[in-house]
C-alpha cells in the first residue's frame, strides 16, 4: 500500500489544495507542502527499510503492489520500486517540496488552482517512475500534460500562452505515437502467446521480428526523445522555460526531463534490445550535437531563464549519450548525471527567479554589479554555475566523467567531441556569473539579500550536490540493484 500512497497522497493533496483556496490562499499552500513532505517521508522510509540484505535479494522489486483495475481490458494497477526508481522518486519529492516553497509568496492569483496543477504533475511523474503496467504508464505520462500546460500558460509571462500550446502539441502528438506503439506491442504479444497483457514482465519476453520491433520501438522513442528533449526537438522546451515562472521551470527542466530518460532505461532498452542497438550510433550523434548545441546557444542568450534552458539541453545530451553508449559504466554515469542535473539546473532556476524578483528583469545585460548588494545570493549563483559546468567535487562531474570513460571504449570520436561540450559549458557559466554578478554597480542597486526561506532551500541543494560529488557510492549501490535487469550492448571487461 505504501507505493500506492505515494500517488494517492499527491492526488488527494491536489484536490484539497484546490478546495482550501476558497477558504484562504495560505491554507492551500500549506496543504500542498504537507502533502509533498508526507510523500517524501514515505519515500525515505521505504528507501531505508528496503535496502537491506533480505530486501535486495528478494527479487527485482524492493516493493510491489499489483491490483486488478480494468480486468476486461487486461489492465492492472501494478507498481514496482527498485533501486533506480527509488532514487528518482526521492529526487522528484525533494524538488517538489522546493517548488512549493519557491512559490510560497509568488503565486497571488488562483493559488488553489496553481497548487492543484503542481501536485497533479508530481503525481504523474511518480506514477511514471513506478508503473509496471504499460497502460498505467501511459495514463501517468498523459496525467502530466494538462496540469503542466496550465502552469506554463497561466502563471508564465510574455508569450507564455504560445509556449504552452507548443509544449502541448509536441508532447501530445509524440505521446499518441507511443500509445499506438503500446497497443501494437499488446496485440503482438497476444499473437505470440495467446494472452492479452500490458504487464511489463510479460511483454519482456515477447518474440518480435526485427522489422516489427524497430517500428514499435520508434513509437516509444519518439515520445521519449521529444519530452527529454533531444536535439532537434528542444524548441518547445526553451520557449516554455524562457516564458515560464520559476517553480514550473524547475519542474519542467529538472523533473519532467527525468521521466523520458528513466523510460528509456526501464522500457526501451529491455523491451527492444536489438532495435535500440541498431539506432544507438545515430542517437549518439544527435546526443553529441545536442551537447554542443545546448552549450553554444546558452552562451549566446541574454534571457537568464533561456540560458539555463539551453544549458539543460546540453546536460541531457550527456544523459542520452550515457544511455545509448551501451556500457555499464556509461549507464551508471547517466543515472548520476540525471540526479545531479535535476539538482543543479533546478537550483539555477531558483537563483534566476530570486534575481528576477529583485531586479524585475531576466535580461542579464541589464544586470551587473549585484555582488556588491547581494553577495550571498551572488555566491550561491556562482556555486551552482560551477556545479553545472562540472566542477570536480560535485555530482555533475562524477556523472559526466563516468559517461565519457564508459563511452570512449566504444565511441572514441563521439567521446572527444562531447568532451568539448564540457569546455563550452565553462564559457556560458562564467558569462552568466560575470554579466549578472560581477562588474561595477552601475544601477546603484540596493537590494535585499537571501531570505531565510530561500537560504534554507539553497543550502539543502548545495549539500546534496556536494554529497553526490564526494560520496556517490550509495547512489551506485542503489542503481546496481536494478542495473542487472538493463541490457547493455558492450561489456567493459
Amino acid at each position: 500500500m505504501m507505493l500506492a500512497w505515494l500517488i494517492f497522497v499527491l492526488v488527494g493533496g491536489a484536490i484539497l489544495s484546490g478546495i482550501a483556496a476558497r477558504v484562504h490562499a495560505a491554507l492551500s499552500r500549506w496543504i500542498a507542502l504537507l502533502a509533498v513532505l508526507a510523500d517524501l517521508a514515505i519515500g525515505l522510509d521505504m528507501a531505508v527499510t528496503s535496502f537491506n540484505s533480505a530486501g535486495a535479494a528478494a527479487g527485482p522489486w524492493l516493493r510491489e503492489v499489483n491490483w486488478q483495475w480494468i480486468p476486461q481490458a487486461a489492465i492492472r494497477f501494478h507498481l514496482g520500486l527498485d533501486g533506480l526508481s527509488v532514487l528518482l522518486v526521492l529526487l522528484t519529492l525533494v524538488l517538489g517540496a522546493v517548488a512549493v516553497l519557491v512559490s510560497w509568496n509568488d503565486v497571488a492569483r488562483a493559488a488553489g488552482f496553481y497548487y492543484f496543477n503542481l501536485l497533479l504533475v508530481l503525481a504523474g511523474i511518480v506514477g511514471v517512475l513506478l508503473a509496471l503496467d504499460l497502460f498505467l504508464f501511459y495514463f501517468s505520462w498523459e496525467l502530466m500534460l494538462i496540469p503542466m500546460y496550465f502552469l506554463i500558460s497561466v502563471w508564465g509571462r510574455g508569450r507564455s500562452a504560445n509556449a504552452a500550446i507548443k509544449f502541448f502539441l509536441f508532447t501530445q502528438l509524440s505521446g499518441l505515437l507511443m500509445l499506438i506503439a503500446i497497443l501494437a506491442l499488446f496485440f503482438a504479444h497476444h499473437q505470440a502467446t495467446g494472452v492479452y497483457s500490458f504487464e511489463y514482465q510479460d511483454l519482456l519476453g515477447t518474440q518480435l521480428s526485427f522489422h516489427v520491433e524497430m517500428w514499435i520501438m520508434l513509437g516509444f522513442f519518439a515520445a521519449f526523445a521529444v519530452k527529454l528533449p533531444m536535439f532537434p526537438f528542444q524548441t518547445w522546451f526553451t520557449d516554455a522555460c524562457s516564458e515560464g515562472a520559476t517553480a514550473p521551470n524547475m519542474v519542467l527542466a529538472s523533473l519532467l526531463a527525468v521521466t523520458p530518460a528513466y523510460a528509456m532505461i526501464r522500457f526501451l532498452l529491455p523491451l527492444f534490445p536489438a532495435a535500440t542497438h541498431a539506432i544507438s550510433t545515430a542517437v549518439i550523434v544527435l546526443a553529441v550535437i545536442g551537447i554542443l548545441y545546448g552549450s553554444i546557444l546558452a552562451f549566446s542568450q541574454t534571457n537568464l531563464m533561456r540560458l539555463i534552458a539551453y544549458a539543460s539541453v546540453g546536460h541531457l545530451g550527456f544523459v542520452l549519450l550515457g544511455i545509448f553508449a551501451g556500457t555499464p559504466l556509461a549507464l551508471a554515469g547517466a543515472v548520476m548525471t540525471l540526479l545531479a542535473h535535476g539538482i543543479s539546473i533546478g537550483a539555477l532556476f531558483l537563483v534566476a527567479g530570486a534575481v528576477e524578483k529583485r531586479v524585475q528583469s531576466r535580461d542579464i545585460e541589464s544586470m551587473g554589479g549585484l555582488w556588491d548588494t547581494i553577495p550571498k545570493l551572488s555566491g550561491v549563483g556562482l556555486f551552482f554555475a560551477l556545479a553545472a559546468l562540472g566542477l570536480p567535487g560535485m555530482g555533475d562531474f562524477i556523472g559526466e566523467f563516468l559517461i565519457l570513460i564508459g563511452t570512449f571504449r566504444v565511441h572514441p570520436v563521439a567521446t572527444i567531441i562531447a568532451a568539448c561540450g564540457v569546455l563550452a559549458a565553462t564559457f556560458y557559466a562564467l558569462r552568466f556569473v560575470q554579466r549578472a554578478f560581477q562588474g561595477p554597480n552601475q544601477h546603484s542597486w540596493r537590494l535585499p539579500d537571501v531570505m531565510v526561506r530561500e537560504g534554507f532551500v539553497m543550502a539543502i541543494l548545495m549539500i546534496v550536490l556536494l554529497w553526490l560529488g564526494i560520496y556517490p557510492q550509495p547512489i551506485f549501490r542503489a542503481f546496481s540493484q536494478s542495473a542487472n535487469h538493463v541490457p547493455v550492448f558492450w561489456s567493459e571487461r
